[in-house]
Order: structure tokens, then sequence, then C-alpha cells
């Protein structure tokens, strides 16, 4: 992928931040700089190439967050969101998914929800 600014930017703000960040907060922080598919273009790129992971939080909204090892399988492992503050991030624990008869089981999204250690001082 080439380095263009629009790349450059999407990634610092990654590496600026461990959290999770929602396409929608991309989007509005990069309205004057870049159109929206310049962005989930962008997104679906750093995915593919696995410098990024996504889901989906309680409300459908796509997040984005960076990959501990660069490899382009998905690692398993749930994700907390503060009901309070809305932060998002990844929780560095693997999640063993079952083996079940007459399925066959690409990916697993667990999505903790609850107060997180800011919000509850």
């Amino acid at each position: 992928m080439r380095k263009t600014k629009s790349v450059k930017l999407l990634l610092n703000e990654f590496y600026q931040t461990k959290d999770a960040i929602s396409i929608k907060e991309l989007i509005d922080k990069f309205r004057y700089r870049m159109n929206k598919t310049t962005v989930y273009r962008i997104l679906d790129r750093f995915e593919k190439d696995g410098i990024l992971h996504s889901f989906v939080d309680q409300y459908g909204l796509k997040r984005y967050a960076k990959n501990k090892n660069k490899s382009k399988t998905k690692e398993i492992h749930p994700h907390f969101l503060c009901e309070d503050c809305g932060t998002t991030s990844c929780i560095p624990i693997n999640i063993k998914v079952p083996s079940i008869p007459e399925y066959i089981i690409k990916s697993s999204e667990h999505l903790l929800i609850g107060q997180c250690k800011n919000c509850l001082s």
C-alpha cells in the first residue's frame, strides 16, 4: 500500500491510541481531509493486510483496533465497551472456539459491556 497522506493520517490515529475507534469517529474526525469512501477503503485494506481488526459493538457500529501481531488470521479475543464513556478496547485473552459438528466457524465476536476503571473512580 502506498503511504499517501490519507494512509499516514489513519495509521497515525491508531498508533496514538490503544483503544478501538469507530468508523463514525474516524469519518467525523477526517471529514475535511478525506471523504468517507477513502476512509472505508483504507480501513478495509488495513484489515486485509493484518494491521487492524474490526468488530461490531452493541449498537451495530463497526470499530477498528490495532492487531498485536501482524497476522492476517483474525485473533479471537473479547472486546470491552464502557457504557459510561464509550471507550472500547481489546481484552488480552484468547477465546477457544468450540468445534461443532456440521458447522465451520471462521470467526467469533465477544463484546463485554460494563464500566472501565476510569469511570469507576
